[in-house]
């Protein structure tokens, strides 16, 4: 039998619940979902003191880590940011923590990677958009439509420009969404074709068994690729957020 790299996205229901007609399976979407919040919802059990519900006073290797991972927010929101990044702290610190657990779990084999489906991605893409629309609306009223048209700008280039600017702004939630979904897609598709071709190598009977070697060692230097891809993708997807979330602080 014949396998697809696909097949390890498709969504299948592990228990069949059905209520008044409605399909209330569990899906393996969804239970690696809840394992991803409840893995995030640990962090703060790991870097507390369960006696006194406060911090440790010597950090432990957990607590240094995950206030690196924080602090490497902190600081990417302070210099895009210009004004009142505090406020965006809580929600990128969770987005950014929420991507990258799934990109993790999604390397742990025979697991399943939510962030390789364009639904989740243009989910997060397309209500950060939202809430820089209404953010933006609410700071400046009708002036944030000025970043459509740049200043001194003459009329008939102005027919130009307005069009090319409403496409590059409608664009940014699809190519936001995108880029994550086709990286992790991409990686993991990869994967799954080198160990087929390195399992089928294993099997051959007219092979010697140091042709394994070949293949393992692009399948390990694979893996640290996509470790790599799963940090970058997560810090670029909050990287951009920024931009956006200061686009609609500051119009330019």
């Amino acid at each position: 039998m014949v396998y697809s790299p696909l097949d390890q996205f498709k969504i299948a229901p592990l228990f069949t619940i059905e209520f008044a007609g409605i399909d209330l399976s569990v899906t393996n979407f969804l239970l690696v979902s809840l394992l991803t919040l409840a893995v995030i919802q640990s962090f703060v059990f790991l870097i507390k003191d369960p006696v006194t519900q406060s911090f440790f006073v010597i950090p432990s290797g957990w607590q240094n880590l995950i206030e690196k991972l924080y602090a490497l927010v902190t600081q990417l929101l302070s210099d895009i940011i210009t004004t009142g990044s505090e406020k965006y702290f809580p929600f990128m610190s969770v987005l950014f923590m929420f991507i990258l657990s799934n990109n993790l779990i999604g390397l742990v084999p025979y697991s399943f990677t939510t962030t390789s489906h364009i639904t989740l991605t243009f989910f997060l893409s397309f209500s950060i958009f939202v809430a820089m629309n209404i953010i933006g609306f609410q700071k400046h009223g009708v002036h944030l439509f000025s970043l459509f048209l740049p200043a001194n700008t003459g009329f008939f280039l102005a027919l130009l420009l307005v069009p090319i600017e409403l496409i590059s702004y409608i664009a940014k939630p699809i190519s936001l969404g995108v880029r994550l979904f086709i990286n992790l897609m991409a990686g993991h598709s990869l994967l799954k074709v080198i160990v087929g071709f390195s399992w089928n190598i294993l099997l051959a009977e007219n092979l010697k068994a140091i042709a394994f070697v070949i293949p393992l060692i692009i399948l390990v230097l694979l893996m640290g690729l996509e470790l790599g891809v799963a940090l970058i993708q997560a810090y670029v997807f909050i990287t951009l957020t920024s931009i956006y979330l200061n686009d609609s602080e500051v119009l330019h």
